[in-house]
Formats: C-alpha cells, structure tokens, sequence
C-alpha cells in the first residue's frame, strides 16, 4: 500500500508549495483553474435567515449584494505593533475565509465581497490550506455580500504561535465607519517557533526595498524579477532570512528544487526560530519522496511550533508510513483530521484509512475511506479507493470479534 500512499504525495501536494506571502500585503487565493480535482471542500451551509431574503426588504434598504469595506488594526497583548504577516480572517457560521493581511504597523483594510489584493498561504501557518472552490468566499469568490450575511460574524487575527481575540460584526451598511476596532493577539505558551523572522527589523533601506519589489514581482508570478529582485535584497542583506525564505519560493515556481532547498536552507541557518522554510523543505522532500527529509523538517518545526496547520501533521503523517512507522504515521494523521474541521483536505481520510487498513483495524479503515469519497466523489483516485473500501468492507465481515472480557 506504500505506493498508494506515494501517488497521495505527488498528487496533493503540488500545490501548496508555490505562492509566496507578502508580510503587510493583500493577497489572493490561486486561480479556479489551479484547483486540485477532488481536493475541494463542500460549499458551506446557506446562511441563516437565507429562505426569507427577498420577504422583508422594508427592514434592510441595502439587501442588495455589495462590497462592505471594513478596517482596523491589531496589536499584542502590551499594545505594541505585532511582527509583520498578521492575516485577517472573516469567521461566519464557523468557517474561516482569508480576508486581508495587516501591514507593518499592524493596520488593516479589506473588502468583504470584493478583489482587493491577493491571499497567498504558505506551507507552515495554522489554517494554512485555504479552499481553492470560487464559491467558498473570500476575496477570490464573492462579488459582493447581503449585509445580514455578515450578522454574527467575527473578524480576527491568525498568526502562528499567537492567539487572537475576536471582533463581532453586527447589522453594518455600506457607507457605515469601516473602523471595527483593534484585534488583541497573546503569545501561546511553549512556542519556540514563529512564521515571521526576527533578522526583517534590521533590514536596511537598500535590502527592503529589493524585497519589496521582489514581492511585487511575485504577486505578479513575474518569477525571473522576483528571483532578482530578492537576489539583490540578500546579497545587500546575507542576513535577510524572509528575503532567502521568499528567494526559495521564487525558485519553487520556477522547478529550481535544488536552488530553492538552498535558499530556504540559508533561511533556517540565519534564523532557526523561522519555522516558513522548514514547512516548504517538508514538502519538497514529500515531492521528491524523501521521507527521511520530510520527518526531519516536520520534527524541527513541531518542537518549535505544535500549533500548525494540518497539512503539516498530515506530511509528518505521509513520509512516517513510508518509513513503516505506523504508530507515528496514525497518530500525526488523527492530529491532522482533528484540526481540519472544515474537511479541506479530504487526503488526510484517505490516508488515514490506509494507515487503519494496515493494522487491520477495518471498521475505522471503512469509515475514513467512506469520508473521503463522500468529500471527493469525482476525485481521479475515485474508482481505486472504492476497490479498497470494498476490500476492506469485506476483511472488516470476516474478522471475529473481539470476545467480551
């Protein structure tokens, strides 16, 4: 079963090595066409009070759908600005959409409903794997909200390592202040390991402005000026590990595994708090099948950070069962499929039914296997999954229960 799991790593985790971030940017989710097939998550329920929206238009004259700007801006816990790279996420109905990212001084715009800049996710950030569905909402899919969509909602921080309170939307109208207030983040205990680089502050003039136009680049997939761009920012900085960090990235794009490893390696021996690269060399020693690499990667960054997103356990996950650590492998995909409330990747379920499969544990193996289809249902591995769930509907039959003690 290794070499299904094997085909699990290259077909899923393409994706999410590619698109850099700009720390105090705005950035967009990857384009429809880019979608993995199979690898969506479910639309989200309908709104509540959705069946009457056209019943009571005397009580909301701005019904019709409609970009409502908001703002703010977000601070630590003692009031100072937050490193650079904060995101805003809106929160309806428990799902989490990517809005916006706070600048350097931690202050943020974003229009909900609307394209205002680009939401890019690297490999390592908690609630890193975003929808690539255009229906899912956030600045890739909306054209424009009813204002009683945004009634309970909630605006808030996500940075790695932090915890943030939360701001509740009440009734707003477009021409309402945009000012919503300030986002409080509190540092986690026993977090060693941050998505952001303390090396960036001492940064001089010449080495951030080559970055920022680097960036600039990149968030027009202008990857050859990007690679320049940030070539000059590191050759004016060496010290510069968000500068090698983005460098990989360019890279990345541009099927340069070998330059890239070198980059986000330099990233990690300038700063080995920097936990960003360790996630992008996680996932190209997955794509290149390098087990041993990725559980070194992924070990590096649990020790500094266990608060990361799913995709990180469920690489861990991935080269453990290639290695034959079962144990591990079980335990990283369970951790995995827990914090992956909203299902957005249906992968782990597959993974982890193969895992139960091997230790013969046959009802927890269907179940999982039952969930990734009933999520992926036109995934291309469809048909093969089904032969399995078959199989092991069939062994899970035939095995004698366990005798009552």
């Amino acid at each position: 079963m290794i070499k299904v799991i094997s085909h699990i790593v290259v077909g899923s985790l393409l994706l999410p090595v590619c698109f850099a971030q700009e720390p105090g940017g705005q950035e967009q989710p990857p384009a429809p066409g880019n979608q993995q097939p199979g690898g969506g998550r479910p639309q989200p329920g309908s709104q509540p009070n959705g069946s009457d929206r056209t019943q009571q238009p005397q009580q909301f004259p701005d019904a019709a759908p409609r970009p409502i700007y908001l703002s703010g801006s977000v601070r630590l816990a003692d009031g100072s600005p937050p490193p650079a790279g904060v995101m805003i996420e809106r929160v309806c109905n428990g799902v989490a959409r990517p809005e916006a990212y706070a600048d350097s001084k931690g202050n943020f715009s974003l229009m909900v409903g609307g394209q205002m800049g680009t939401i890019i996710p690297d490999a390592s950030v908690g609630n890193d794997p975003f929808s690539r569905d255009p229906g899912f909402g956030g600045l890739g899919g909306e054209r424009g909200v009813n204002v009683r969509d945004l009634m309970g909602c909630e605006i808030r921080g996500n940075l790695a390592g932090f915890q943030s309170n939360s701001i509740m939307l009440t009734f707003r109208q477009a021409l309402d202040d945009p000012d919503i207030g300030i986002i409080y983040l509190r540092r986690m205990a026993n977090v060693d390991g941050f998505t952001f680089s303390a090396t960036t502050a001492a940064a001089p003039k010449n080495a951030r402005s080559a970055y920022e136009n680097g960036i600039a680049h990149m968030k027009k997939q202008k990857w050859p000026d990007a690679e320049r761009e940030l070539l000059k920012a590191v050759q004016n900085y060496p010290k510069y590990a968000v500068a090698w960090y983005e460098l990989g990235r360019s890279y990345q794009q541009q099927k340069k595994l070998e330059d890239a490893i070198r980059a986000h390696t330099e990233a990690v021996n300038i700063d080995s708090k920097y936990i960003s690269p360790l996630g992008e060399l996680a996932v190209m020693a997955l794509v290149q099948q390098k087990w041993d690499g990725a559980v070194l990667h992924t070990s590096q960054i649990f020790k500094l950070n266990p608060h990361v997103s799913p995709d990180i356990y469920f690489y861990s996950a991935i080269a453990n069962y290639n290695m034959q650590n079962a144990d591990v492998a079980e335990t990283h995909a369970r951790e995995a499929a827990s914090l992956d409330t909203q299902h957005r990747n249906p992968k782990i379920n597959h993974l982890l039914g193969m895992i139960l499969a091997d230790k013969r544990d046959y009802k927890g193996a269907a179940e999982n296997l039952r969930m990734y289809l009933n999520l992926s249902p036109k995934a291309p591995d469809a048909a093969a999954v089904n032969q399995v769930l078959a199989d092991v509907e069939r062994a899970a039959s035939q095995q004698a229960p366990k005798p009552n003690n």
